[in-house]
């Protein structure tokens, strides 16, 4: 399965566990793909940086280069501006388009809302651990 984690739940997952880090250990194992893009790269770089996380540059470093072996990068080729609100979160959008993914990952009430979009289902991570075990293999 191939699946686009959104920053908030890598982030959640990395830093405070529960079913986000449930969600990273999958992809981990090679239990399912992350797709991510240039674009999410960045914007994860930034989050993770901020003073409140006091992490350590070398601590930075070690999840960076542990998400970059790990995702499977896409370079999305269409611009979408479905969700008005928070135009960043339409990112998240392309790169699902662009690499193929059946579900989004997200903790994002803008993305949560849309619930699905072009045939990509927008869950949260409780929910995709959830039902993991009942998606097409």
């Amino acid at each position: 399965m191939r699946i686009v984690c959104d920053t908030n739940v890598i982030v959640s997952g990395l830093l405070f566990g529960g079913p986000p880090r449930t969600v990273l250990r999958l992809i981990a194992t090679g239990a399912v793909v992350n797709i991510t893009s240039a674009d999410l790269f960045r914007e994860f770089d930034g989050v993770i940086r901020r003073p409140k996380f006091a992490l350590s540059a070398g601590e930075i470093t070690v999840m960076i280069n542990q998400l970059a072996e790990t995702f499977e990068f896409a370079v999305p080729s269409r611009r979408v501006d479905v969700v008005v609100r928070d135009p960043d979160d339409n990112r998240v959008l392309e790169a699902a388009l662009a690499g193929a993914a059946e579900v989004v990952v997200t903790g994002d009430s803008d993305l949560l809302e849309l619930a699905s979009f072009e045939g990509i289902d927008l869950i949260n991570a409780a929910q995709f651990v959830q039902t993991f075990t009942s998606w097409p293999r």
